[in-house]
C-alpha cells in the first residue's frame, strides 16, 4: 500500500506510514476476527458469504482472486494474507449475511452513517486515483469485469462506460466513468448498493473500494505489459 494512503479499522483512521510496520499487528487483528467468525454456524457462514465448503476451508472470490478461508488463516491467490486485506476479508466473513445487494437505489459513500467525514479521503483514494487510468480501463473493461465477477451497467446515467464489480461476493461497487476530452478531465464515480453496510462496517467499505482501485490499476498494468 502507498504511504500516502489511509486505512480504517472500525472507524479508526490510521496513517499507512505507521501501518507499514504493523504486519504482526495486522495478523493478530485478523486472527481475532477469525476467532469470532468461527463462532458462526458453518452452514450459516457458507450461505452468508456465499462460499463453497471444502474439506478444511470455505472458498469464494475476493478482490478478483480465489480466497480460501480457514479457521486460523486466509489464503488469497495462493498467498497467506498478513496485511490489511486479510482484515477486510475477515471482517466481511464476520458481518456478512444471506441477503442480496440492492443496487436500486444506489448510495454514495457519504450517504452511509459516518461516511461524510471521510468523503474527501474516499474520493481521493477510491475514485481520483483512477482518473489517470480511465482510458486504459475502458480498453480493458471486459477483462476487469470478468476478473471481479461483475457486469456492465446498462442502466447507467450519462457516461462513457460503466460497470459493477464484486471485490467481495456481496459487496458491489458500481463505477461510472467519463473519458477525458478537450473540455473536461476524466472522472470516476464509485457507488454502493443501498444495503452495503449490511455486509461490512462502513469504514470497511471505503477500504474495499480503495483496495479494489489498486487492484484495477495492478490488473491493467499486468495486461499491458
Amino acid at each position: 500500500m502507498e504511504k500516502a494512503g489511509w486505512f480504517k479499522i472500525l472507524n479508526i483512521v490510521i496513517p499507512l506510514p505507521y501501518l507499514t510496520s504493523m504486519s504482526q499487528n495486522f495478523l493478530q487483528i485478523q486472527k481475532e476476527y477469525l476467532q469470532k467468525v468461527s463462532s458462526r454456524p458453518i452452514k450459516e457462514l457458507e450461505e452468508a458469504l456465499p462460499a463453497r465448503r471444502g474439506k478444511d476451508c470455505l472458498t469464494f472470490q475476493a478482490f478478483g482472486e480465489l480466497c480460501e478461508l480457514f479457521p486460523q488463516e486466509i489464503i488469497l491467490g495462493g498467498q497467506r494474507l498478513t496485511g490489511p486485506e486479510g482484515i477486510l476479508i475477515a471482517l466481511y466473513a464476520l458481518h456478512t449475511r444471506k441477503e442480496e445487494p440492492q443496487l436500486k437505489p444506489l448510495k454514495s459513500f457519504k450517504q452511509f452513517p459516518g461516511g461524510m467525514g471521510y468523503q474527501g479521503a474516499f474520493a481521493m483514494n477510491a475514485e481520483k486515483v483512477l482518473h489517470p487510468h480511465v482510458i486504459a480501463i475502458e480498453k480493458r473493461k471486459e477483462e476487469i469485469v470478468l476478473r471481479f465477477s461483475g457486469h456492465p451497467n446498462a442502466d447507467a446515467p450519462r457516461c462513457d462506460f460503466s460497470f459493477t464489480l464484486y471485490p467481495l461476493p456481496r459487496v458491489a461497487l458500481y463505477y461510472i466513468f467519463n473519458l477525458p476530452d478537450e473540455e473536461f478531465p476524466a472522472r470516476v464515480t464509485c457507488l454502493f448498493a443501498s444495503n452495503a453496510d449490511h455486509f461490512l462496517p462502513v469504514a470497511g467499505l471505503a477500504d474495499v473500494a480503495e483496495y479494489t482501485a489498486k487492484k484495477i490499476i495492478q490488473l491493467i498494468t499486468e495486461i499491458k505489459s
